[in-house]
């Protein structure tokens, strides 16, 4: 039985770099967001459906993100519409993902993981983590990045304490060599629960 590891993290955490170590190790992963980049693309699955309900929203036939943010702003249903759009299509990407990947042990990189309350259908969640000081400063050194932007990030996230608090494996992405150590580690183990 394949093992389904789910990976999640607030900002600025190391999940990106985190999933690339599992990546390069060998696992397969499935990103979310990827995958919803896939479907806003041109000729994605999600251009068709979103341009009938928000012709607005698709610039030279690809999903304009920034449209659909700007919808969402002056309409407060549009996101639960968007929602019903996507999230089925985002399944479907995620279960072909599931069947062309023979391994013991799959990685679904998803940022609003417990939010969205993916941890249902997973074997186990990990969740990367960084004190919150070292959280501020990896963020804030991003191109563009102010304090009142993180902090509108960090208010529409759950809390790390909460997410460590519901994670059945963690790791702390303070340096990439322990990192790439505990990513190692946690594939060997879970590799080995066969009947996870």
């Amino acid at each position: 039985m394949t093992h389904l590891l789910g990976l999640t993290g607030s900002i600025g955490m190391g999940k990106s770099t985190t999933a690339t170590m599992f990546q390069d190790l060998g696992v397969p992963v499935w990103d979310a967001d990827a995958a919803v980049h896939r479907l806003y693309a041109k000729g994605g699955a999600a251009v068709q459906p979103l341009s009938a309900e928000f012709p607005v929203a698709i610039e030279d036939g690809v999903v304009s993100r920034q449209k659909l943010k700007q919808i969402i702003a002056t309409d407060p249903d549009a996101l639960t519409r968007i929602e019903k759009i996507v999230h089925p299509l985002v399944a479907q990407d995620r279960a072909a993902f599931k069947v062309a990947h023979n391994n013991p042990l799959l990685v679904f990189d998803i940022p609003l993981l417990f939010e969205t309350n993916a941890d249902t259908w997973l074997s186990s969640v990990l969740v990367v983590s960084v004190p919150p000081e070292v959280q501020r400063a990896r963020v804030l050194g991003r191109p563009g990045m102010t304090e009142q932007q993180l902090d509108a990030i960090l208010a529409r996230q759950m809390p790390d304490a909460e997410k460590r608090t519901r994670a059945d494996h963690i790791i702390e992405t303070l340096n990439l060599d322990d990192t790439r150590a505990a990513v190692r580690d946690l594939i060997i183990t879970l590799s080995g629960l066969k009947d996870a």
